[in-house]
């Protein structure tokens, strides 16, 4: 079972490159120039709003959609929307289902199955091994109209897994479902990061790509505006100008207006202790200690906000995430 969907291709070797790949609908651009690459065993996160051009951009790769200008690369060589190769080496995950409710899950695999033109042998060898990857072993002759949404996505998967594709690519596979099956559905996903598998993620959830991906490619309005690892991310952010001093009591007004005094630093009471605003923590911030040891309290904890992708998204583009819906564009 874990031999299922490895592959001999040297760990790091560049798979698929898509380059100034450009689409308009009508008087919308949807996509303008979007390049990145993809490395065997690699897990990409393809991050953005709604209507940031992600949809659009895996449609282009996987042969869906027919690009206005730039090159899809795989394996090295340039292909054309309908080469058979790169088609049989993209297992695609789509947002929509893309399942027959009235069938049942075994039924709805040998459908897909078919289509790829696998054998009997071959079906019922990679069907169970799909199945037990997703936790719908069980499940196999029930017909999918009574499944849950996260059953339905992990079918989804399973579907996308049959004919051994190469780069798997999931386009928000988690939406709409509940917070157990999300997990459930992340469990499937590292399970087959474990295997070597390579996959392409599509999420405008940044603690989704946070968990899961080696590499994030983040775009807004059809641009690609980065594309590093989650710690390379980390390091655009200005430095930290807040500090939480949680303290072994309440701050009284006498210590923080000792505190406010300090020249430099923005104090602010809070429950847990004091909240310090400052551009400079070296000299300020040893004096803030003092402070509160001569005053004969204890500190409990001091830390700095955390960093996330969040608060990335929101220093290259001004707004965050989720705000907006752009037209013309799903996601």
């Amino acid at each position: 079972m874990v031999a299922q969907w490895s592959r001999n291709r040297r760990q790091g070797e560049v798979v698929l490159s898509v380059v100034e790949l450009k689409k308009r609908f009508n008087n919308q651009i949807a996509v303008d120039g979007v390049s990145f690459e993809i490395r065997s065993g690699e897990t990409v996160g393809l991050l953005g709003p709604n209507g940031a051009g992600k949809t659009t951009t895996l449609g282009m790769i996987n042969g869906l959609v027919v690009p206005d200008s730039g090159a899809i690369i795989f394996n090295g060589k340039a292909v054309a929307r309908h080469t058979s190769e790169l088609k049989r080496s993209i297992g695609l995950v789509p947002q929509d289902l893309a399942l027959y409710d009235e069938l049942s899950a075994w039924a709805n695999l040998e459908l897909f199955g078919g289509l790829f033109g696998l054998s009997k042998a071959e079906l019922s060898k990679r069907g169970d091994a799909a199945l037990a990857l997703v936790g719908l072993a069980e499940r196999r002759r029930d017909r999918v109209k009574n499944f849950s949404g996260g059953m339905k996505r992990r079918l989804n998967i399973a579907c996308a897994l049959l004919h051994d594709p190469e780069i798997v690519m999931l386009d928000e596979p988690t939406v709409g479902v509940d917070p157990q099956s999300r997990n459930a559905i992340f469990e499937n996903l590292e399970e087959l990061k474990r295997r070597g598998k390579t996959l392409l993620y599509t999420t405008h959830y940044m603690e989704e790509a946070e968990r899961l991906c080696d590499r994030i490619v983040i775009i807004d309005h059809g641009k690609v505006i980065a594309n590093d690892t989650v710690s390379g991310l980390y390091k655009r952010l200005p430095a930290p100008r807040e500090v939480i001093v949680e303290l072994d009591e309440p701050v009284s007004d006498d210590l923080l207006a000792r505190i406010a005094s300090i020249p430099g630093i923005i104090a602010a009471r809070i429950a847990a202790g004091v909240r310090l605003e400052t551009d400079n923590f070296a000299e300020p911030l040893a004096r803030v200690l003092t402070l509160i040891a001569q005053q004969g309290r204890s500190v409990r904890s001091l830390h700095s906000g955390r960093p996330n992708l969040e608060k990335v998204f929101i220093a290259l583009t001004g707004h965050a995430l989720r705000d907006g819906v752009a037209a013309g564009e799903a996601a």
